[in-house]
């Protein structure tokens, strides 16, 4: 077998031996929750994991919709594709990873849930007693898929797909399940520092942020950005759904996190949505007064901005304080979006400005306004007269931050010196749909009568060549 062959084999191979390996793990009974987990809760927290699961397909959609139209389908393809690999590698390894028994605040062990193992069991969760161990991990399954799917607007449009694939599974070993061990189990070293992250602040946007930007100094820039071409969007009604499925999405991810059907639940349900319409606002107004037009794209970048930044904070603070979350963290990224349109970092979607900067923006936020009296499992802020928390959560960003964007950078340029990351100039030109999937994404017209007039539209298909 050649060399190139036996590459192109080794994905099929290696799910194939995880197929096999799989039959010879014993086979666990059902789990008798009938005196121990509330059916209230197992009903809302499986509508939960449904809706987190729904942001990954509109996240496609939010991307898809912003590229250039011969990199479309790649975009969107790259950022679905992690239902299929975080799946069935969190199953095999990467819910131990990250809620397994605790090797010294760092990491779980590796063997604790291995495919599964144990996890269909009657033990409940510690922050969850209520719900299935099963359903727990299935709810952190969907963030767990859905964060190195954030960092595919700063690669776009310039990423082999092959090389993209293999990003994904050493960014979920290697960066998101230490750093969901280190925040959200019990024994994780920055959970017993005190540093709150409700619902994926630091886990999931920030994580994905600064990964991301170490990748889009990685690949460097593309040509369009080089010569400072124009990119018009695909299709903005692409980026419109995507961001009514995030934002509908979103009241799983952080009202889910509460991880019961309770007053909690429907806090963060409150904060989140305030939030988000807040900043939506509050990034097309900024834009107003600095003599923009009020634009489709700066809305529904800037909801999303609000949804990222309440993250952290949605089981922590009050509605009124959620509404000064949206307003500043649509400013600052806003800003931050700016400073890097004018630089020469070529971070296509503006990940690492939204997701890195609105994580922390909100990580910050929550140590100001975090209060006992909304959770008090939680800790007063900095507004409240407690400087414990806001130093708390200074110190766990700076850790994640560095973390987060030192290990991205080393994936990036380990798998850039096995196999190159960049397609070739050629494929960049033609575009990463057809070169990389043999597909296009084409725009003709549709002849459409309104009130007795022919007026032409765009209609988008689909071709593939097989």
């Amino acid at each position: 077998m050649s060399k190139l062959s036996l590459r192109s084999s080794l994905p099929f191979l290696l799910l194939a031996a995880i197929s096999i390996a799989a039959i010879f793990f014993p086979t666990a009974n059902n789990f008798d929750g009938s005196k121990v987990y509330n059916s209230g809760d197992m009903a809302w927290i499986i509508v939960a994991t449904s809706l987190v699961f729904l942001m990954t397909p509109g996240l496609s959609f939010f991307y898809g919709g912003m590229v250039s139209r011969k990199n479309v389908l790649s975009t969107m393809i790259q950022s679905f594709i992690a239902t299929g690999v975080i799946s069935l590698l969190w199953v095999v390894v990467g819910f131990s990873l990250a809620f397994g028994k605790s090797i010294n605040g760092f990491i779980g062990d590796p063997s604790s849930f291995a495919f599964f193992k144990n996890v269909n069991s009657s033990a409940p969760w510690t922050f969850g007693p209520t719900i299935p161990l099963m359903l727990f991990a299935l709810f952190q399954l969907k963030f767990a898929i859905i964060t190195p799917a954030l960092v595919v607007g700063a690669l776009a449009e310039r990423i082999k797909f092959t090389s993209y694939l293999v990003f994904i599974v050493l960014f979920s070993l290697f960066i998101y399940a230490p750093i969901a061990h280190w925040t959200w189990h019990p024994d994780g070293f920055l959970a017993k520092m005190g540093v709150l992250d409700f619902a994926g602040g630091t886990v999931v946007h920030i994580s994905a942020g600064c990964a991301a930007l170490a990748g889009a100094l990685v690949l460097k820039r593309r040509k369009a950005h080089r010569e400072k071409t124009e990119v018009l969007p695909a299709n903005i009604p692409y980026v419109v759904l995507g961001t009514g499925l995030l934002w509908f999405g979103w009241f799983g991810f952080n009202a889910g996190s509460a991880l019961a059907a309770n007053d909690l639940a429907v806090s963060a349900f409150a904060a989140t949505n305030t939030a988000s319409a807040v900043a939506g606002l509050s990034w097309i107004f900024f834009d107003y007064i600095r003599g923009k037009k009020p634009t489709v794209l700066g809305f529904c970048i800037g909801a999303v901005v609000g949804l990222v930044a309440i993250t952290p904070a949605a089981g922590f603070v009050a509605v009124p304080q959620s509404i000064f979350i949206g307003f500043i963290a649509a400013i600052v990224s806003n800003i931050a979006a700016h400073w890097r349109s004018k630089s020469a970092l070529d971070d296509t979607l503006d990940v690492f400005p939204c997701h890195g900067i609105g994580g922390m923006s909100g990580m910050v936020l929550t140590g100001l306004f975090a209060s006992k009296a909304v959770n008090a499992a939680g800790a007063n802020g900095l507004f409240y007269g407690d400087t414990a928390l806001f130093l708390n959560q200074l110190k766990g960003l700076a850790i994640v931050v560095t973390y987060s964007f030192v290990m991205g950078f080393i994936i990036f340029k380990l798998i850039d010196m096995i196999s190159p990351l960049r397609v070739s100039a050629v494929e960049e030109e033609k575009g990463l749909d057809e070169s990389q999937h043999g597909e296009k994404y084409v725009q003709g017209t549709l002849l459409v009568s309104t009130n007795g007039h022919i007026e032409e539209k765009e209609r988008g298909t689909v071709e593939t060549n097989f």
